[in-house]
């Protein structure tokens, strides 16, 4: 599948578009965007770990987990080693709202039903990424637009997996989870929000 085709599938898949506001303090704060970019490629990588120990039963998850884990840590090597360059210290900086508020909506009980809410919640975080990372990428320097856009395959395709194994392993249509996580996943987007990262919602006016 193209880039392109994606795109549209990814702009389809989520209930709204990252406001211009987003773009514009992302642009102001570059350094706290990388360093939080750099912990979400973490976070995304830990969560497929947790994953493949969790479900050792599941081969198709175990193989798409273990990929999408290997290159999940080879974009936090690539944003460290880009934050490096321009004297960025990587440092603890505290996480944002958004991945918590969606995994509060998960049903618990460590059956299919709370796999399949975290696989589509996996889902919507690397669709947001993904069109987070096309958004911003035409404003930013030739070297961080470059790297941005080359992540977009590989995020589209997380959320592609992602929200294929959900679909998979649930014992009934995903629909109504899907729309669910959607218009929550939107009004964490759209609403307002003091503390910018990179998945944070729309800043507060100063």
């Amino acid at each position: 599948m193209s880039i392109d085709a994606v795109m549209a599938e990814i702009h389809e898949f989520l209930g709204c578009e990252t406001p211009d506001s987003w773009i514009a303090q992302a642009l102001n704060e570059q350094e706290i965007l990388l360093i939080d970019h750099a912990n979400c490629e973490k976070k995304a990588a830990n969560t497929a770990m947790n994953l493949m120990y969790k479900h050792v039963e599941r081969e198709e998850l175990l193989k798409k987990m273990s990929q999408l884990a290997r290159e999940e840590l080879l974009h936090f090597e690539q944003v460290v080693n880009i934050m490096t360059e321009r004297g960025i210290r990587y440092r603890h900086i505290s996480s944002s709202r958004y991945a918590s508020g969606l995994r509060d909506a998960v049903r618990k009980g460590g059956g299919v039903s709370e796999l399949v809410d975290v696989l589509i919640v996996g889902a919507f975080i690397e669709a947001r990424s993904c069109e987070r990372f096309a958004k911003l990428a035409p404003f930013l320097d030739e070297k961080l637009e470059k790297f941005y856009r080359s992540l977009l395959r590989s995020e589209g395709r997380h959320y592609q997996d992602y929200l294929g194994l959900a679909a998979q392993y649930s014992d009934e249509p995903i629909d109504e989870r899907v729309q669910m996580f959607r218009e929550l996943e939107q009004e964490l987007i759209e609403s307002p929000d003091e503390t910018f990262r990179f998945h944070s919602g729309t800043p507060v006016a100063a």
